[in-house]
This record gives structure tokens, sequence and C-alpha cells, in this order.
């Protein structure tokens, strides 16, 4: 019995220090940053159950493919373009393209907007028309966008459709089935059970884009759903936001896609060392300036965190922010009360109740803090899943990040950087609609038992 006892012991003892190893390979071999609350709960969790842990880690653990390597650094624009110098320098040093001229830009006022302006650029394929979404239902709107595509390919257009594994769980089988049938090339981005060496279950692909020809692009925050785009019956349609682009930035996105189509059949993984380079392509001279600035496993930087981060510290009047889900890491929210507290003004929309439940308890810390260091925090009255953040009078993101943990550090996302004056301007009314017809966040001191849920909640705030 004691040798029984000590080779059981013997054998337990293996297993923690091969989770550990695998762990420390994974990790620092493979330069795997991570949150030191992530980190320590892994390693916590090889110690005490690494018959749990270890096959956890080797589904969900890894959070980059994208290495860090020697730099392709893009040559920033002259000190006379416009947008603010330390943003070009930045994006440039981790190798995002440099903003480009465009021949027009439009953003959607409204779901009908956005939802003509998504069949319209759909209808205008001739070549190729890729379409990459997190989710697609099988309603109204999918139904229009699924007929869209079927003609699409009538017209003899080369059609690709990626959606996510997990966030079209909901949407059945035979809507994928009869799109294939009818010519349509589809891909479902990393199902649930899957090879972990072709893709990692916990790395979804969030981005939301339709490039026609690579010439034009509709993307945004919106998913092809009704609830996105359409009132129904007691059920008005979500605000959000959208834009339609005609340009080299549509050349940008059409190379994302081109990737991302890869890494859904897992054969860009062994290879993932940096991001993609679109070409330089000729702009014109004059007209909007736009910036495709995507983000997640397959780039070795957080670029939108980064960017993010460095913004808090060059605002010098306001910073805007408009997100559905407010749960981020302390180094942005300390970056804003900082913000805050030099008299930069800080305002954040957010949905009085979201979608996710979870997320709305995970959030009140932050809020808490950010009111405090004062802060202006607005509660939209209907579910708001617009995500946008305006920076001065010279930079405004909008695109497919939520002000999260999970779409900050671990999904597949992507934003648009706009830096002219009538972009700028249009945003920012928009911004303020929302926020008038808002309540403004009365911060109420936890009670121990609601403090410990929050907390509890929040630690899980990499998977929310």
């Amino acid at each position: 019995m004691t040798r029984l006892a000590l080779l059981s012991g013997l054998g337990h003892s293996i297993v923690v220090a091969l989770g550990l190893l695998i762990y420390v390979l994974g990790t620092r071999i493979n330069q795997q940053r991570r949150h030191p609350s992530a980190a320590l709960g892994w390693v916590l969790g090889m110690v005490t159950l690494p018959y749990l842990t270890l096959p956890l880690f080797l589904l969900f653990g890894v959070r980059k493919f994208a290495r860090p390597a020697p730099r392709h650094h893009w040559q920033a624009p002259p000190a006379r373009a416009e947008g603010p110098a330390w943003a070009a320098q930045l994006l440039a040093g981790m190798e995002v393209a440099p903003a480009v001229r465009n021949q027009r830009i439009e953003l959607h006022a409204d779901g009908r907007q956005a939802l003509d302006s998504l069949l319209a650029t759909m209808a205008s394929a001739r070549r190729q028309l890729d379409v990459c979404t997190y989710v697609l239902a099988a309603d109204a709107v999918g139904q229009q966008v699924a007929q869209a595509l079927c003609q699409a390919v009538q017209r003899g257009v080369q059609v690709r459709l990626l959606v996510d594994a997990v966030g079209s769980l909901g949407m059945p089988a035979s809507l994928l089935a009869r799109l294939a049938s009818q010519g349509v090339q589809v891909r479902r981005f990393m199902p649930l059970l899957r090879n972990p060496l072709r893709g990692h279950t916990n790395l979804r692909n969030h981005r939301k884009l339709v490039v026609a020809d690579g010439q034009r692009l509709w993307s945004g925050g919106r998913n092809l759903a009704s609830e996105y785009f359409i009132d129904q019956p007691q059920r008005p349609a979500w605000v959000d936001l959208s834009f339609e682009l005609h340009g080299p930035v549509a050349a940008h996105a059409h190379v994302q896609f081109g990737t991302d189509w890869r890494i859904a059949q897992g054969r860009a993984l062994r290879r993932m060392r940096r991001a993609p380079h679109p070409p330089a392509l000729p702009q014109p001279g004059q007209g909007p300036l736009a910036q495709w600035i995507a983000s997640g496993p397959d780039h070795a930087d957080d670029t939108v965190h980064a960017l993010l981060l460095a913004g808090a510290f060059h605002a010098r009047q306001r910073i805007v922010a408009v997100t559905p889900y407010f749960v981020p890491d302390d180094g942005l929210l300390d970056a804003w009360c900082l913000a805050c507290r030099r008299g930069v003004q800080v305002d954040l929309l957010v949905p009085a109740r979201s979608n996710h439940r979870l997320t709305d308890i995970a959030r009140e810390r932050a809020l808490r803090q950010l009111a405090a260091a004062g802060a202006r925090v607005w509660l939209a009255p209907a579910m708001l899943h617009a995500k946008v953040v305006l920076i001065d009078t010279q930079l405004a993101l909008v695109g497919s990040v939520n002000l999260d943990a999970r779409s900050l550090f671990l999904n597949y996302e992507a934003m648009t950087a706009f830096y002219g004056a009538q972009e700028l301007r249009w945003l920012g009314h928009w911004c303020q609609q929302q926020m008038t017809q808002a309540r403004p966040y009365q911060a109420q001191p936890p009670s121990l038992a609601r403090d410990l849920l929050e907390g509890v909640v929040r630690a899980l705030g990499f998977q929310l």
C-alpha cells in the first residue's frame, strides 16, 4: 500500500510537472503574453486540477498565432497629412498599413439604410464577393443575404462566405447547405470539435465585412440578423453602426478576408509569423482618409488595445466611447481615469441593460471607478450594439471591437480609423444624439454580496 501511494503521488507530480512544462513552452517560448490574472489562473489550475486544466489549456490556452518578428515598418505619413502623428507612428510600428485616401465613405444613420447599403454592395460584385460575419441568422435579413449571395453566383461571381462556428450556432445547417448547393463557397470558422493543431475553439472570428471586387467595403458592428437592422413586433432594432467605403481600404479588407479564409481551413497557422501586408495601391489625390486596423491572434501586437492606450495619453480635449459591453483590462481603465484627472472629458455610453447579463454585472466596478475619476457615463434605454471611439477631433474608430478583454485580446477583430473632418463631425453628432436620449449613470456602493459577485464574474472577464 505504501509503494502504491508513493507511485500514485509520483504519478500525480509528474502530471503536474508536465502541465506546467507545457504551459511554459506554450506561453514563454511561443511568446504568448497574457494578463497576470489569466496566467495565475492557469498555473493554479495546473497545480490543483491538472487532469482538467491541461486539456482545457490545449483547447483554449493559446491566444496568438502571429509571433513577434523583425518588423516591417510602414512609412508613416508626412507631418502635413491628416490625422494625429502619434497614431500614424504607432500603427506603422505595429505593421499596420498606413491610412489611405478613398473615393467615398458613407456612414449609416439607421438600420434600414445599412441594410440597403449591404444589399447594394453585394449586388455590385462582378468578379468576387467576400462575406465574413459572426452571426448569420435564418430570419428575414438572413434570407435576403442568402438570396443576394445566390444571385451573385448566378451572375458568375466567385462568392465566399465565412461564418463563425460559435456565433452562428443557432443557424440551421440547412441554410449553409442550400448556399453551398447553389455554388457559394462556405466555411465555418473553427468548429467546436476540431484538431487543436488547426485552430483553437476559444479564438472566435468577430469581424464583420463584405467586400465586392476588392473595391467596395461594407463593415461595422452589425451581424447579419434582423435585430441589427429592422424593427420586429415588440422588438425594436438594436442601435448599431456600419458604413460603406469605396477605395483602397476595401482592398486591405479583402487581403484580411483571404487570411481568415485560409485560417478557417487550418492552412495558415503553421506559417503565421506576421500579419498580412496589403499591397500599396493607387489612391485618389483627394478624398476621405481611412485606415484598416485588424487585431487578434493573427497579429503579434494587440493593435486596437495599444491604440486606445496611446490615445488615452495623447488626448487633450475628449474621449468618447460607445460600446455594448464594458469590461476593460486594468491598464485601459487606469489610462482613462488618468485622462479624466488631467482634464480630458471622457464620455462612455453603454446600454442600461445589454443582451448579456454577466457583462452587465462585470462592468459595474469599472463604471464606478470611471465615474469617480470624473467621467460621464450614460445608460442608453435600448440595446446598443455600436462600437465607436472618438479621440479629440482627429481620430475615430468604428468596427467590431467591444471594450472587453475578449474583444481586445482574444477575438479576431477589425476597426476602421477615420481621420476626415466630415466623418468625425458625423460620428460626434451621432454620439451626442445617442447620449441625449440616455440617462446619467449614478454610482451606488455595492453590498458585500454584490461586491463578491462582481469580483467573481469579472475574474472570468477573458471568457465573457
